[in-house]
């Protein structure tokens, strides 16, 4: 994956690819980048569609390189991404009219999710973020089976096999074993009640992809050059919250969604009511002057920039900031170096600090 600034020369430069496709992304216009295959290369965008709670990634074709020009597909982008920072769904709604009435003995894969989200992942208390990747898996990676029945996929299991091939060329390994593994819990689900669904799991058909557990920690000599790159970055909020996870070792969603009134400065506590195992697990992180002085530089900035300091802005700040260019402060949301776009290494690497 790589990041140019895409005009008609470049686009036609690009080589076609061998096997699987290749993405080169803008980098003038986050989340607008064009596809590259063995026989065409495809302009697409995508983005983060967040409406209250809920936030879903969406990917969008807008159109074939050669019937429309860089320029064009980049007005259209820009229309899109701005409808869906919007909390508006941009997709059109045809797919709706190829809906297939669902029965209880041969569900769609659309009603099996709904059931398995409602009986299983919500009555058990699973996180809103299990059920979003959930979600995620069933509605933009699984869409050509989305109102089809489930016997399909039971009766022709090649059907799954080959969907695990393509996504893996196109989203990667771990994603296309995340999704696999989506539809086969959804269909485990769905056999309990529909007893007319073929017995075996279709997901059996799947080839899996080797997982390795990422090793993304840094060691001691590499800690002063990522301290430098970071006061590199343009963004506080970012630069604040690489800090933080470096510090306190915890998964970025949380606290990217942390509220003010989950902070207790007085006890030096961090309250995390929904980590990854439910609200079940959840706990209170320690805060060192270190940690609670990136949060308190936070807050400054918030107030600096007119944001009110409510427990919504703080949310927005945290969250929607660090991935979607703000109208007023657009200079200060560039994309970062290669480094920061991911947080695993800051959060893999614990730096221990006197409390």
């Amino acid at each position: 994956m790589s990041h140019v600034a895409l005009t008609d020369r470049v686009i036609i430069g690009l080589e076609p690819t061998k096997g699987c496709q290749k993405i080169v992304r803008d980098s003038e216009l986050p989340g607008f980048f064009v596809m590259v295959g063995s026989r065409s290369k495809t302009f697409m965008v995508q983005g983060d569609l967040r409406q209250g709670e809920r936030r879903q990634s969406l990917r969008m074709k807008i159109g074939k390189v050669g019937k429309i020009t860089t320029r064009e597909a980049r007005a259209k982008a820009k229309a899109l991404l701005g409808q869906i920072a919007d909390g508006v769904d941009p997709r059109p709604k045809a797919f709706l009219a190829k809906k297939v009435v669902s029965s209880g003995r041969d569900p769609t894969l659309h009603d099996a999710w709904l059931s398995y989200r409602d009986s299983h992942l919500r009555r058990k208390g699973r996180s809103r973020k299990t059920e979003d990747n959930y979600a995620d898996h069933v509605v933009r990676l699984m869409e050509p089976w989305l109102h089809q029945p489930l016997s399909i996929l039971g009766k022709d299991p090649a059907l799954v096999k080959r969907r695990h091939d393509e996504l893996t060329l196109e989203c990667g390994p771990y994603m296309a074993n995340g999704c696999m593994r989506t539809l086969r819990a959804i269909y485990n689900h769905a056999r309990k009640s529909a007893r007319d669904l073929p017995t075996e799991n279709p997901v059996f058909a799947v080839d899996w992809n080797p997982e390795r557990r990422r090793d993304s920690g840094m060691g001691q000599e590499e800690l002063p050059s990522w301290f430098e790159q970071l006061q590199k970055l343009a963004n506080p909020v970012r630069r604040e919250l690489h800090l933080f996870l470096l510090l306190s070792g915890s998964r970025p969603e949380v606290i990217k969604t942390a509220k003010p009134d989950h902070l207790n400065l007085r006890a030096r506590l961090l309250y995390i009511p929904e980590p990854k195992g439910g609200a079940d697990k959840a706990f209170s992180i320690p805060l060192s002057r270190a940690m609670i002085k990136c949060l308190l530089r936070v807050e400054y900035f918030i107030k600096s920039i007119g944001i009110s300091p409510s427990i919504i802005a703080l949310r927005r700040s945290l969250s929607g900031l660090l991935s979607t260019p703000s109208r007023t402060s657009r200079m200060i949301w560039r994309s970062p170096p290669a480094i920061f776009r991911s947080c695993h290494p800051a959060r893999s690497t614990i730096v221990p600090s006197k409390l």
